[in-house]
């Protein structure tokens, strides 16, 4: 009982239920529990940059080591890339297809309504229509009556919407004696943003009206032009825009230089990120100490909102993802072992039972290192191949967990109502294919999913609630993944013997 009662996932388990029944019994009004959600996410969000740039610029200079691996580094790490990116794209297809997100009204948690809101609650009335867009510019106008003074500010949506306070604080004068168009420029192509307008009346009384959403236009993106935004200008900036995309592109880009440095240096180099690495975890640790409460928070005011019948969008995802690692696991690894390999595919799955068992009861892949090796000596793979390809797949095959991450991304895009495009696609599935590299095989969330969001441009607010399921999923992504890193020793093991 005690080993259960210190057991992380057991308290988000139980704030889950805590959670569900609070939005039952207080509808709408659970909505006051959101801001411990908020404080989370925000813990989060704090965390995904540095990990992210950490942690693959980590990985990709320990593949440094596999050179002296020769064709064995070099087959390994292109089958788990390739196989991980077929996962991703049968994931993607998937949640096109059958559309997990769709299906909630989500109005009560998106307002486009014109309303306002007054501290002295007499109807002082501002009209905001939005008027066209461009790629960088929204235009919108402002119809007002008993107003001294107003000013406007735009943000993101799934940004937190700003204060009164903060509008008249830091927003855009509107000049009252002039009727034409507002215009809000140099804003992100392809973005959804929320528009809000904080006035004075003549008595001092503040209004604010609830924010307007229009998304910029977004311009064609061609092959060329896809592959050039992935790389930064300046990455710096990246990191304080948040754009993984270009950061997951840098950090490979200085990890592989850092591999290409003497052995002495590099070990040094490799030694002190990994230190950092481990400094996050901490930090992530900490972090995960208070997600009980932020699952709480999030779980009751989703309730609250959206009913019951949110929790049954949960279990769309999960049925989705069994579906995708059983197209992977029973169909794409066997037929790569058959047709690359001389392991028969009896013998292999006769000899994964096992693993697979530890796998799916433990969810770490370094846990179940071991008995992976038992079961590729029982195949036939020699020890030297499944010795080095094993440790390898257990620090960057996650094709499990890129499914995950890619079913997350699709299922709150589509919650949220927002449109992905090809350039949106292409970056789920970089971002999970590349983002695999120095992943730990350790079980327990992790904050690649965040940065899969925050790449495509979907919000993170709901990204907690499932981490009361994470234990689940990440029971099924793990087995999925010492399932290929044993399918990749097997199919390397035969070019070697060549």
């Amino acid at each position: 009982m005690k080993k259960l009662l210190k057991n992380l996932g057991v308290w988000i388990l139980i704030a889950m239920v805590i959670g569900i029944i609070a939005g039952v019994v207080m509808g709408s009004e659970a909505s006051a529990f959101k801001p411990l959600g908020d404080l989370f996410i925000q813990l989060i969000k704090m965390l995904v940059v540095p990990l992210v740039l950490v942690s693959i610029i980590s990985g990709a200079a320990s593949l440094g080591e596999t050179k002296s691996a020769g064709l064995v580094g070099g087959i390994s790490i292109a089958y788990m890339m390739l196989t991980t990116l077929v996962s991703i794209i049968v994931a993607i297809l998937l949640a096109v297809i059958f559309q997990p997100g769709k299906g909630i009204d989500n109005d009560a948690f998106i307002s486009k309504e014109k309303e306002y809101v007054a501290e002295n609650n007499e109807e002082i009335f501002i009209d905001v229509e939005m008027g066209s867009a461009t790629q960088t510019t929204l235009e919108f106008s402002v119809e007002t009556s008993g107003i001294e003074s107003a000013k406007w500010l735009t943000y993101k949506e799934g940004d937190k919407a700003p204060s009164i306070n903060e509008v008249v604080a830091l927003g855009n004068s509107i000049d009252l004696e002039k009727s034409e168009p507002i215009l809000a420029d140099d804003l992100d192509a392809g973005t959804k943003y929320c528009v809000v307008v904080a006035a004075t009346t003549a008595d001092q009384q503040r209004v604010i009206t609830k924010p307007l959403d229009n998304t910029t236009l977004t311009p064609p993106m061609g092959f060329w032009d896809t592959v050039i935004e992935m790389i930064p200008e300046n990455p710096v900036k990246a990191l304080t825009d948040g754009n993984i995309l270009q950061i997951i592109v840098f950090g490979l880009f200085l990890g592989f230089g850092i591999s290409a440095l003497a052995q002495d240096k590099r070990r040094k180099v490799v030694g002190g990120l990994n230190i950092i690495l481990e400094a996050l975890i901490w930090c992530i640790g900490k972090v995960m100490i208070v997600a009980p409460f932020g699952v709480f928070g999030l779980i009751a005011d989703a309730t609250g909102t959206f009913g019951i019948g949110m929790l049954g969008q949960l279990a769309n995802v999960l049925w989705l993802d069994l579906l995708a690692v059983a197209i992977i696991g029973l169909g794409l690894y066997p037929l790569t072992i058959a047709l690359f390999s001389r392991v028969p595919l009896k013998s292999y799955f006769r000899a994964m039972i096992k693993p697979q068992v530890v796998s799916f009861s433990t969810a770490s892949s370094l846990a179940t290192l071991p008995v992976n090796m038992e079961a590729c000596d029982e195949m036939g793979i020699s020890k030297q191949t499944s010795g080095f390809v094993l440790p390898l797949g257990a620090t960057i095959n996650m094709s499990g967990n890129a499914i995950y991450y890619a079913l997350l991304a699709i299922f709150f895009a589509q919650f949220y109502g927002i449109e992905l495009g090809m350039a949106e696609y292409v970056s789920i599935a970089i971002v999970c294919t590349l983002g695999a590299i120095g992943q730990a095989g350790v079980p327990g969330p992790t904050l690649l999913a965040a940065a899969v969001l925050v790449a495509a441009g979907i919000p993170l607010e709901g990204l907690p609630l499932f981490y009361a399921l994470d234990r689940i999923f990440d029971m099924i992504r793990t087995t999925l993944n010492i399932t290929g890193d044993a399918a990749c020793a097997a199919v390397v093991d035969r070019f070697v013997k060549k």
